[in-house]
C-alpha cells in the first residue's frame, strides 16, 4: 500500500525525549516499511525516518504557521495518488480532504474533542473516514458518533532488556512529567510510607515549576532523587533495576506508554485505576491497581510477589510495534473495500 501518515508540527519523528505519540509513529513506519509498504510522513523538519518525510513549513500551531502547514499536507496529498491517509497530528490539517474518496484513518492518542469528531463524519464522503483510540477508555467515547476501534500503542519491545532478578533494596521509580495530575508528590508519599527510596524523571513544565518547588524540592535527599530528564537508554536502565514504577496519577490516562516500557522490563507497575490504566496493567499479575495512593503505599510490600517474566510476557503478547502495525494495516485493507463496495 501506499499510506501518508500526518504528525503534529512541533516534535520531531522519532524524538529525543519526551513525545510518546511520534514514538508510536516511527515504530509504525519501521513495520510498514518491513512489510513492503511506501510510506510519506508529513513531520517536523528534523525527522530522522527511513520513508518519504515532507517537513512541515513550521513547527508552529499558530496562525500563519498552522495556515500553511496546512495547505502544504493537502496539496501534496492532492497532487499524488495514496491508498489511505492516516492522520496522527491535527484534525484542521485534513479537512479539505475529508470529502475526497480516499479512505482516511484518524487516530486519537489523548482525550477526543467529540465536536470535532462529528464536524469530520458531516463532511466526510461515505465509507471513507474512521476513527481509533489507543485504549478503550478514548475509543468509548468516539463509539457513539462514528465507526471506531482500539489499537493499543506499543513499544519495540527488542529494546527492553528485561531483569528478572532485582535486589531487595531495588528503588521505585516514577517517570514522566512533574506535574500534579501525573502524581508525583504522591509517588513521594508512596516511597515515604513504605521505607523505599525513590527516583524521580522527567521533565518539569515551565507552568509546573512552583510545584517542583513546594511539593518535590523540600523531599530530596538520600531517600528522594531527582535525576531530570532522561534518553530511551537512561530510561531502559532505570526501569530495569527498579523493584516497581509508580502510576498514582490524578487524571484520566489516555494510555501511558511508560507503564509498558516498564513492564517490558519486568518492571511492575503500581497505578491508581483511572483512564486506561486497568487495560494496560493486570491488576495482581503485571501489578498493582487501587483507587488511592495510600493504598499503593501498603501494596509495595506485595512487589516480590510478581513474576517479573509474567509482566514482561504481557508486552510481548499485547504491546508489541509488530501486533499494532499489523491491526493497522487490517484497518487499512478494511476501509480501502469499505470505500470500493460503496
Amino acid at each position: 500500500m501506499k499510506i501518508a501518515i500526518t504528525a503534529d508540527p512541533s516534535i520531531p519523528v522519532p524524538p529525543e525525549l519526551y513525545g510518546g505519540i511520534e514514538r508510536i509513529i516511527d515504530l509504525l513506519i519501521t513495520e510498514f516499511l518491513a512489510k513492503g509498504n511506501s510510506v510519506t510522513l508529513f513531520a517536523h523538519r528534523d525527522s530522522k525516518v527511513s520513508c518519504d518525510l515532507v517537513p512541515y513549513h513550521s513547527s508552529s500551531y499558530r496562525g500563519d504557521a498552522s495556515i500553511y502547514n496546512g495547505w502544504q499536507v493537502n496539496k501534496t496529498l492532492l497532487s499524488r495518488q495514496y491508498d489511505v491517509i492516516h492522520c496522527f497530528g491535527r484534525l484542521a490539517y485534513i479537512l479539505p480532504l475529508l470529502p475526497a474518496g480516499i479512505p482516511k484513518l484518524v487516530s486519537y492518542q489523548r482525550e477526543p474533542t467529540i465536536r470535532q469528531v462529528k464536524r469530520a463524519v458531516r463532511l466526510s464522503k461515505k465509507n471513507t473516514l474512521a476513527f481509533t483510540g489507543c485504549s478503550n477508555y478514548i475509543t468509548d467515547q468516539i463509539a457513539p458518533f462514528a465507526q471506531t476501534s482500539t489499537v493499543y500503542n506499543a513499544i519495540d519491545v527488542k529494546k527492553y532488556l528485561p531483569n528478572y532478578t532485582v535486589s531487595e533494596d531495588a528503588p521505585l521509580v516514577f517517570l514522566g512529567r512533574i506535574e500534579p495530575i501525573k502524581g508525583t508528590h504522591l509517588a513521594i508519599d508512596i516511597a515515604l510510607k513504605s521505607g523505599k527510596k525513590l527516583i524521580i524523571a522527567g521533565n518539569v513544565p515551565t507552568n509546573e515549576q512552583s510545584y517542583f518547588n513546594d511539593f518535590v524540592k523540600p523531599h530530596l535527599g538520600e531517600q528522594i532523587e531527582y535525576i531530570g530528564e532522561v534518553n530511551d537508554i537512561q530510561k531502559a536502565q532505570l526501569l530495569q533495576n527498579a523493584s516497581a514504577m509508580l502510576m498514582p496519577i490524578q487524571w484520566n490516562e489516555p494510555f501511558g506508554i511508560v507503564m509498558i516500557e516498564a513492564m517490558a522490563c519486568g518492571t511492575p507497575v503500581l497505578g491508581i485505576g483511572r483512564g486506561a490504566v486497568p487495560e494496560v496493567v493486570v491488576n495482581e499479575v503485571t501489578g498493582f491497581i487501587a483507587s488511592e495512593a495510600s493504598e499503593l503505599a501498603q501494596l509495595v510490600q506485595l512487589v516480590p510477589k510478581i513474576d517479573r517474566r509474567l509482566v514482561r510476557r504481557h508486552v510481548e503478547e499485547n504491546f508489541s510495534s509488530r501486533k499494532i502495525a499489523d491491526q493497522y494495516l487490517e484497518i487499512y485493507h478494511n476501509l480501502i473495500k469499505q470505500r470500493a463496495d460503496g
